[in-house]
């Protein structure tokens, strides 16, 4: 009896100390959650390299800053980005989808907006987090790169600008950061395009010197009129490739606020500190809340726009100190929040828009990050390096401090996860991809809501990713990947980028089949004789392909022929076309 008793006080003891504790632990993140809704900062860098990032291994370049976020907050181990290049990426952050469903893709080679001029973007019907968010009376910006298109049919009619997909206020590049900003060995088109007119000059100079010589030895009849096109056309393909530099840099490489350009082109010494200045000034104005705020990074993108203070610092060349020097910013607009009382009543993300590129290189210089101990990079469809990208959150009081998240996430989580947080209701005349980060983030769910997720090369399916949550392995099929160049490369040096599809492709039947948990770095297939349960999870991967492909409904594709050519009539110009040029940011 007296065992008894002692036991069934034990006991009561034990409860009542395990509800004290709860009841004392719980609350201060439960009244986070249930009172004022967080202000919401989100921070991607373009291009960085999952393994250019301290907290992520690196030890020889310095990110302290993005480092104490990680150390404050939660690390994701294994985020996933919804394409391997820049505008598929953001339009499946911005709407929580596969590109695909958006038409934000491509089926013939052009992987991401080519020009600012193009009629292709975003598609107006799309609903971006910043749209309900605003809706439910967030302040809305986007500061830095956009690249999701303009205009449709105007030059000013602004049909895919941020400020038509809910963001308030923008300030920032439309278009993107590229080699060809800055004159120099980095291109991304000029030097394609200078060399295509140069055939173009030579050969229309061919036709009209073979012209004029049979007509004045009296062998080709006729008119000179096809002479003289012939020679005009060659003295306009060559005058183009003279000033092609000049004209990229004045179609693409320029700053607007809102619907105003305020430089064309940029004087991209100065840009970065504009961007801090336009960072700090949206958070001032309001910082009564709630806001959201998306900081869209020109770094790392070539050409590798570097201040002063910050070149010769790193080891890794020009690289390693624009990284260095996006930290930095990321200091400095940390230090605002701190600064205005904001950081505990601020949700804050950082991640990349997808992997390094490996062959931005010149030389024996290497203009591209590093993506660790995993295979591929930037423009690969479905090798690790292209699409793992950093993943931290920060929200002090709510989010437990130094927690890792080995689970599968997407960039497309970010959507579910500030729309509900900010009050707004997910959209249900849609399919999401996404999945409410929360849960996993707080600790109350011990699996991501991802299942499957797939990994698109423009409009092919090139891989998919299965987490078998019973045996924790995280399965992945590759059904074509790229044909690396040189033989024995690593990535496809000489073509820019991998292709998608063609000649340069491979296609694998049966699927190439690798178990991340085992082997992240993707070095050994699997094959029946090495792994027992090889056509099973073959069988079950097939089969959530065919159910993910019957959610797809056919959209027009907006990288596409012909809405991703330069049409000069959706050419943005602060004069009169074609002298594009004013400096607003110099005005007092």
């Amino acid at each position: 009896m007296g065992a008894r008793s002692s036991s069934s006080l034990f006991f009561r003891s034990w409860l009542a100390l395990t509800v004290s504790v709860l009841l004392d632990l719980k609350p201060s993140a439960c009244r986070s959650l249930s009172g004022s809704r967080p202000n919401i900062l989100l921070l991607m860098a373009d291009d960085l390299g999952i393994g250019d990032v301290g907290c992520y291994g690196n030890d020889t370049i310095r990110t302290p800053n993005v480092d104490r976020l990680a150390a404050d907050g939660v690390m994701l181990t294994q985020h996933i980005a919804a394409a391997s290049v820049c505008t598929p990426s953001r339009a499946a952050f911005l709407t929580g989808r596969y590109p695909l469903r958006s038409g934000m893709v491509s089926s013939n080679g052009y992987r991401v907006l080519q020009w600012t001029g193009v009629s292709g973007g975003l598609p107006p019907n799309e609903t971006t987090f910043a749209k309900i968010l605003k809706d439910k009376g967030y302040a809305t910006g986007l500061i830095g790169k956009w690249h999701l298109g303009l205009n449709c049919e105007s030059s000013d009619d602004y049909c895919h600008h941020p400020l038509s997909h809910g963001f308030d206020h923008f300030y920032g590049m439309p278009f993107s950061m590229m080699g060809d900003c800055e004159p120099g060995e980095m291109s991304e088109k000029r030097a394609g395009l200078e060399h295509k007119l140069n055939v173009c000059s030579h050969v229309m100079a061919l036709a009209a010197f073979t012209l004029t010589a049979g007509k004045l030895t009296r062998l080709v009849a006729g008119s000179w009129t096809l002479v003289i096109c012939s020679a005009i056309v060659a003295l306009l393909c060559l005058t183009t490739s003279y000033f092609m530099g000049a004209l990229i840099v004045h179609a693409d490489c320029f700053l607007m606020r809102n619907h105003a350009i305020t430089e064309q082109p940029m004087s991209l010494q100065r840009t970065t500190a504009l961007i801090l200045k336009e960072v700090s000034s949206f958070v001032k104005r309001n910082k009564q809340g709630p806001f959201l705020l998306f900081v869209s990074f020109l770094h790392v993108h070539t050409p590798l726009i570097t201040t002063e203070n910050f070149r010769g610092r790193s080891p890794h060349g020009l690289y390693g100190d624009n990284t260095e020097e996006m930290d930095w910013m990321v200091g400095q607009i940390l230090d605002t929040l701190d600064t205005e009382g904001l950081t505990n009543s601020t949700l804050v993300y950082f991640t990349s828009d997808h992997g390094g590129s490996l062959e931005a290189q010149f030389g024996n210089n290497q203009y591209g990050g590093w993506n660790g101990i995993y295979k591929g990079g930037k423009g690969m469809g479905g090798w690790e390096g292209g699409i793992r990208v950093p993943g931290i959150l920060r929200w002090p009081g709510v989010l437990p401090a130094g927690r890792l998240i080995h689970e599968p996430t997407s960039l497309m989580d970010v959507f579910p996860t500030v729309v509900q947080l900010g009050g707004g209701q997910v959209p249900h005349d849609r399919v999401i991809d996404g999945r409410d980060l929360l849960p996993l983030l707080l600790g109350t769910a011990q699996h991501s809501e991802h299942e499957f997720l797939m990994h698109y090369c423009e409009s092919f399916l090139h891989a998919a990713r299965w987490h078998q949550r019973n045996r924790g392995a995280v399965w992945k099929v590759h059904y074509v990947t790229p044909m690396f160049h040189p033989d024995g490369a690593s990535a496809c040096y000489g073509r820019g980028v991998c292709p998608c599809f063609g000649d340069k492709v491979a296609h694998h039947d049966p699927p190439l089949l690798f178990d991340l948990s085992r082997d992240p770095s993707e070095a050994h297939a699997l094959t029946p004789d090495t792994e027992s349960s090889f056509h099973q999870v073959m069988e079950r991967i097939t089969k959530a392909v065919e159910d993910h492909r019957r959610t797809l409904s056919p959209v027009p594709l907006q990288l596409d022929m012909p809405d991703n050519i330069w049409k000069p009539w959706l050419q943005p110009c602060c004069g009169r076309f074609p002298l594009c040029w004013c400096d607003r940011e110099a005005d007092p």
